[in-house]
């Protein structure tokens, strides 16, 4: 099966910690790598991690508080400096490319290295970036600044050939791809056959939604509904409920609440608050709603299933 996996490479909410660094996480698709949120010292991470840089080509950035972009203009620096060619393509907010620009203009010349900026929406969803492989849409949450969570799926597999069906008939291999894609099979001596006696069903396509700051928001569930990866931010405890919906976040048990009801397969937590030393009280509250729960940490690789 095709590699797809996500790496987190800081798992903190606003203040990192000796153990934990702001949000940053690393998609990677049959090593396409797409990098989520660019908190300060997402660089390093990467180093850390075995992750290069260089083959970043797509940034999305959720949200403009700092925590979440302050590593961006180092990382980008460092890869004009490292010698990266083409063109380096960056879904956030409009406002970003204004920020980026005035800070850019005082670090590196660059030549052969292109930023491009993509303006999200910020009130419904929408395909933001799609190849071969992958569609990635975003769709609204609810914090104190416009802010979007983003949706990898990865595209249908081709079918798989019944191998010794195929060779018995001594189809073309321009067939086989046709036959791969659905197609009926005519041979020569004009005998049709259907494409279900030649095939057999590919892998279920894998998905992986990702949400952080955020109020917890009833309305995304048909987004992410039956997703096989879920991460959604638990910033605080339930005991501080109160103190979860002035700064406009979300409790493990209301993040485990809206992963039971959205029907994913697996729950990843993160975006702790500094002031948890020991998260094991937050993903056994979460465990209590939603079993398959688990704890997002530094350098943690979580397969995305379907």
């Amino acid at each position: 099966m095709i590699p797809f996996y996500v790496t987190i490479l800081g798992s903190s909410s606003a203040l990192p910690t000796l153990a934990r660094f702001p949000t940053a996480q690393v998609v990677n698709l049959n090593e396409r790598f797409y990098l989520i949120d660019c908190g300060e010292g997402t660089q390093i991470q990467l180093r850390k991690f075995g992750i290069k840089a260089g083959k970043i080509n797509h940034i999305f950035i959720s949200h403009l508080h700092g925590d979440h972009i302050f590593g961006l203009p180092g990382l980008i620096s460092s890869m004009a400096l490292g010698g990266k060619k083409g063109e380096l393509h960056i879904y956030s907010h409009s406002e970003l490319k204004m920020m980026m620009e005035q800070l850019m203009k005082y670090m590196i010349d660059f030549t052969d290295f292109k930023v491009v900026y993509h303006p999200l929406n910020f009130h419904s969803q929408a395909v933001v970036y799609e190849d071969s492989k992958i569609t990635v849409d975003s769709f609204p949450l609810k914090h104190r600044i416009p802010c979007c969570g983003f949706l990898f799926r990865e595209k249908s597999n081709a079918l798989h050939l019944r191998g010794d069906i195929v060779d018995y008939l001594n189809i073309s291999i321009k067939d086989r791809v046709a036959i791969k894609n659905g197609a009926d099979y005519h041979s020569p001596e004009g005998k049709i056959i259907p494409n279900q006696k030649l095939t057999f069903p590919s892998e279920p396509a894998r998905s992986y939604a990702f949400c952080t700051d955020t109020l917890v928001r009833k309305q995304i569930i048909p987004i992410v509904k039956n997703v096989g990866l879920l991460y959604h931010e638990a910033t605080f405890s339930n005991d501080m409920n109160a103190l979860a919906l002035k700064t406009y976040h979300t409790t493990a048990e209301q993040a485990a609440q809206l992963a039971s009801e959205a029907g994913v397969t697996k729950l990843i937590i993160g975006h702790f608050s500094s002031r948890y030393k020991n998260i094991n009280p937050l993903v056994d509250e979460a465990r209590r709603v939603f079993p398959n729960t688990f704890p997002a940490n530094d350098g943690d690789r979580f397969e995305i299933v379907s």
